[in-house]
């Protein structure tokens, strides 16, 4: 499947990222944040992540829904990590090291970050 004036779909998606901000004052990469964590500098840039991360810490949450739902803690390689809800697989198949990327088809216009595994997983019979 090839999109109109880029080439193919993994094209497309190689070139989605997440925008972060670095700050110009001690090089703290942080996301979404108004000031630096590190030394509360307002002098912060904005640079494009590559999106790739992996996952620290993963639980699935059930409230407020009528479906189970992964929530992710993941390490992006500039040196950020984000709270992101992880797609591609049952909730309670997203393990601790798993690589992660952005989802094709997520809206980024709502605020939420979400992802989607690298590798296909399968489920275990025995779960």
């Amino acid at each position: 499947m090839s999109q109109p004036g880029s080439g193919t779909a993994t094209a497309a998606r190689e070139r989605t990222g997440l925008t972060y901000q670095r700050c110009r004052w001690c090089g703290t990469a942080s996301f979404r944040r108004l000031l630096c964590p590190v030394c509360q500098s307002s002098d912060l840039e904005t640079e494009l992540s590559e999106g790739h991360g992996v996952v620290v810490r993963s639980t699935v949450v059930h409230r407020y829904t009528e479906f189970a739902r992964n929530e992710s803690l993941v390490r992006f390689p500039e040196g950020f990590m984000f709270r992101c809800r992880v797609i591609g697989t049952a909730p309670q198949l997203v393990w601790p090291g798993a690589r992660v990327r952005p989802a094709s088809g997520a809206d980024l216009s709502t605020g939420e970050v979400v992802l989607e595994t690298v590798e296909k997983v399968e489920r275990d019979p025995w779960r």
